[in-house]
């Protein structure tokens, strides 16, 4: 007998991170559920339990009983968002994934869209907009409002929310990327940096908290700043550190190899004309110059290493291959 190849094909994987909500679970699964079977989809819902330590597990347990389209994950301690989702993300089957928060104020309505949008416009990656939010003003919604703008100067991708958690990803996107430390806030970027350059926005739906409270504070966008830096760095120089290291050294070296030579000139000049000057040992802008000498051979030392690193890793020929013929 011959395996039909789509006995096990999905049209949607649902992931869901989470952490100490067991109140919103029931309400949410059972939403999602209305939704795929009023829209007659395949699907999956994949609750990722980051180390809840309330009936999280519980409930999700309960849940996985009563059929087979539930999958639960859970973490023996809290790892943060991104752990959850990269966990998710392997484990996700469907051809397009969606990803949502599990403290309802993401609605599953949008899910039908998102869907669209990724099958039939063509889009790699659906990012959720909440153009109107309910969170407080000044504790969240302006900070949000300054993170993203600095987001899209530095990634070059107009998005107006790009940590919103509702967002839909073609699996192709998701099976190619690395979500690690705090990047989940940046996720568009790193499949921009991958390749997937077809980038969408919907404005979706924001509800207000039903039960529980926000798990995040404002040291997120303290952190969410340095971790921007960071992807943009990895993905200007990742490859060629020296590119980086070695200009900034090499600057700082000349300049301060010319700053040697003229303090020592201006000796040189003051004693052929009999004019008394200072010890060039005492001269603070020798000191200055000599610092700038050994920071530019660190530096340059540090890019030399940083290269020599790279070539002898295991995935310095990682690319990524769209189709062959």
């Amino acid at each position: 007998m011959v395996k039909d190849p789509k006995a096990n094909h999905l049209d949607i994987s649902v992931i869901v991170p989470l952490f100490n909500e067991e109140e919103s679970l029931p309400k949410l699964y059972e939403w999602i559920e209305r939704v795929m079977k009023e829209n007659k989809f395949s699907y999956e819902v994949i609750f990722v339990n980051d180390g809840s330590t309330d009936k999280s597990w519980d409930v999700i347990k309960s849940l996985t009983a009563e059929g087979g389209l539930v999958k639960g994950i859970c973490f023996r301690r809290n790892y943060g968002k991104s752990a959850a989702l990269y966990c998710g993300f392997k484990a996700a089957k469907g051809d397009v994934v969606i990803t949502m928060d599990a403290d309802l104020q993401d609605s599953p309505d949008e899910i039908p869209e998102l869907y669209r949008m990724i099958t039939e416009d063509g889009y790699d990656l659906v990012s959720g907009w909440k153009q109107k939010r309910y969170d407080n003003k000044f504790t969240k919604n302006l900070p949000s409002k300054l993170f993203n703008a600095t987001a899209r100067r530095v990634t070059g991708i107009q998005l107006h929310d790009m940590n919103c958690g509702l967002k839909a990803y073609r699996q192709d996107v998701v099976k190619n990327i690395e979500v690690f430390s705090e990047m989940h806030r940046y996720i568009p970027y790193l499949a921009k940096n991958a390749g997937f350059t077809k980038i969408g926005e919907k404005v979706v739906q924001h509800r207000k908290r039903e039960f529980g409270t926000s798990k995040f504070g404002i040291n997120r966008f303290v952190n969410g700043y340095l971790d921007l830096m960071t992807l943009w760095f990895l993905n200007k120089f990742g490859k060629q550190p020296m590119h980086f290291f070695g200009l900034v050294g090499s600057l700082m070296f000349f300049i301060g190899f010319i700053a040697v030579i003229v303090v020592g000139g201006m000796k040189w000049y003051a004693l052929a004309h009999g004019v008394r000057a200072m010890l060039v040992g005492t001269n603070p802008y020798f000191h200055i110059a000599i610092l700038m000498m050994i920071l530019g051979c660190m530096l340059f030392l540090a890019g030399f290493l940083a290269e020599l690193m790279i070539r002898n890793s295991p995935s310095r020929n990682d690319y990524l291959i769209r189709e062959e013929i």
